[in-house]
């Protein structure tokens, strides 16, 4: 199919809406709302409002849904946190956790600018295009209402365009034969991912679970014997890539090429102003 759209132009609108989604998911506002309904282990509390808009699941949806994630660790939460709290709580402690933490990295005045506005009815024209088939976490979350605020319906949009394009992109990673830990290695040896010691201690992983992952990396071909990526490497995960963006096309062709633009341009204004204010911890991504 021809793309009406410049290369890439969806991927980069993707990396400047994604902090915005995901910046909650290391904020202290998250630790305290879930906290405050009984969920007071950080990785439970990921582990729930991300799973919670496919109602009371267990173990193996999630594991299944997540893919990156040891399902020790899951099932160690799950099903588990859903009888600390319901998953109608917890969204609604979620909603609450994300308003906190935008107002706190954006402040007030931002959120209620016409900028924020404009970039939230931008994004959900995009989602407008997005597919529920085979796409669970995306159709679990559009199945839940739009808020009222910009900003929140900012926030909603950027979550089902993630959600949207990490499901395609698990089919891709499926295809070409990378498990869960070698897809994170992968793309940790890229510099884009999430460094080691980030990925262990938020995956459940164990660090002889990341040697071998390693090994069979090495055993294909993909990477060298000190952690960078081969040349076969470097091409596989370009490829998994440019395969995502193909799955991932349609909520960008039918915002249409100056809509594009024009949300990341806005998008990238604001997730540079969060990410200033410490949206992330440091050296979170990298190879470090």
């Amino acid at each position: 199919m021809t793309s009406s759209l410049p290369p890439r132009a969806g991927r980069r609108c993707h990396n400047v809406l994604n902090p915005l989604h995901s910046a909650h998911y290391f904020s202290p506002d998250l630790d305290t709302e879930l906290s405050a309904i009984g969920v007071s282990d950080p990785r439970a509390a990921y582990l729930a409002v991300r799973a919670a808009a496919m109602g009371a699941v267990g173990a193996g949806t999630v594991t299944a849904a997540f893919h990156s994630f040891s399902h020790e660790l899951v099932a160690r939460h799950v099903p588990g946190v859903w009888r600390i709290a319901s998953p109608e709580a917890v969204l609604a402690a979620r909603t609450r956790a994300v308003d906190a933490t935008l107002r706190r990295l954006l402040g007030d005045e931002v959120l209620g600018s016409k900028d924020v506005a404009e970039a939230a009815e931008l994004a959900l024209r995009a989602t407008e295009a997005c597919e529920r088939p085979a796409r669970p976490l995306y159709a679990a979350h559009a199945d839940l209402p739009v808020p009222d605020e910009p900003h929140l319906a900012l926030w909603h949009a950027a979550t089902l365009l993630r959600e949207h394009r990490g499901d395609g992109h698990l089919a891709v990673l499926l295809d070409a034969g990378l498990d869960p830990l070698e897809a994170l290695v992968s793309h940790t040896a890229t510099g884009k991912g999430m460094a080691p010691k980030w990925a262990l201690g938020t995956r459940g992983w164990r660090r002889e679970d990341w040697t071998a992952a390693c090994d069979r990396l090495r055993g294909r071909g993909l990477l060298t014997a000190d952690g960078e990526l081969t040349e076969a490497g470097t091409a596989l995960r370009r490829d998994i890539e440019e395969r995502t963006d193909r799955l991932d096309r349609a909520p960008y062709e039918h915002l249409g090429a100056a809509g594009v633009a024009r949300l990341t341009e806005l998008a990238a204004g604001l997730a540079t102003t969060a990410l200033a204010a410490g949206a992330f911890p440091e050296g979170m991504f990298g190879k470090g």
